[in-house]
């Protein structure tokens, strides 16, 4: 197989992305919740997969008719902005406006943020939060806290995208990577446990999503706290 089928190949499996969206959506839409979210998180996997495969095979040279990068974009909003908010807003964790609230700040904010050139920084962490809603609201489906928190969460979050603030890319950040790409597989770990058992009371799981979810949040604002020594 050559170098430029292996690199169309790459853009299929990023399509299938899509596919899994759609059956998140199909689950979402008749609340099933857990279901919902393991689609999500094969998804989730794919996203980890094909950046990698595609700076391999040189997607952009290679197989050149075909806009990975855009593509890539309008799947992760599907996945990580827009079925987790309409799940945020269906499930009645947030009664009321403080539901509309929320999935105003998340899409209209997630949709200037994918749009920013300049979303990304010099080491290749992500300029503001990334609009990982996907994890930030199955944290919220497995642990339910006061409706008030959640959302001071989902406002501070949806604040943060704009700010300059630094988050971290598990596996493309270099410092650090040795802890935050374990801590990262970790958390898609507990994140299949808990949305296998469906949210249930599974002190285990939820614990670790709570630690795993923790450091990914705040290890690049610790990176800027704590500046890397130049050599």
């Amino acid at each position: 197989m050559n170098i430029t089928t292996k690199a169309y190949f790459v853009h299929l499996l990023t399509a299938t992305g899509a596919v899994f969206a759609m059956l998140a959506m199909l689950a979402a839409v008749e609340e099933k919740w857990g279901l919902m979210y393991l689609w999500l998180l094969v998804a989730f996997a794919v996203d980890g997969i094909d950046g990698p495969l595609a700076r391999r095979y040189h997607t952009k040279k290679n197989a050149p008719q075909i806009d990975g990068v855009l593509m890539d974009l309008i799947i992760d909003y599907l996945t990580y902005v827009f079925i987790p908010a309409y799940a945020l807003f269906k499930s009645g964790l947030l009664p009321g406006w403080t539901g509309w609230i929320a999935i105003i700040a998340i899409t209209f904010g997630s949709a200037l943020y994918y749009a920013d050139n300049r979303m990304k920084t010099r080491d290749n962490s992500f300029a503001g939060f990334p609009g990982c809603w996907n994890m930030v609201i199955l944290i919220l489906f497995a642990i339910q806290p006061n409706f008030w928190f959640m959302l001071a969460i989902v406002i501070a979050l949806a604040v943060a995208m704009f700010t300059p603030l630094k988050f971290i890319h598990p596996a493309r950040t270099e410092r650090w990577r040795v802890i935050s790409l374990p801590v990262a597989i970790a958390w898609t770990g507990f994140a299949g446990w808990a949305a296998w058992v469906d949210f249930q009371p599974e002190a285990l799981a939820h614990r670790g999503l709570v630690l795993t979810s923790t450091y990914l949040l705040l290890a690049g604002i610790a990176q800027q706290i704590f500046p890397a020594r130049e050599t």
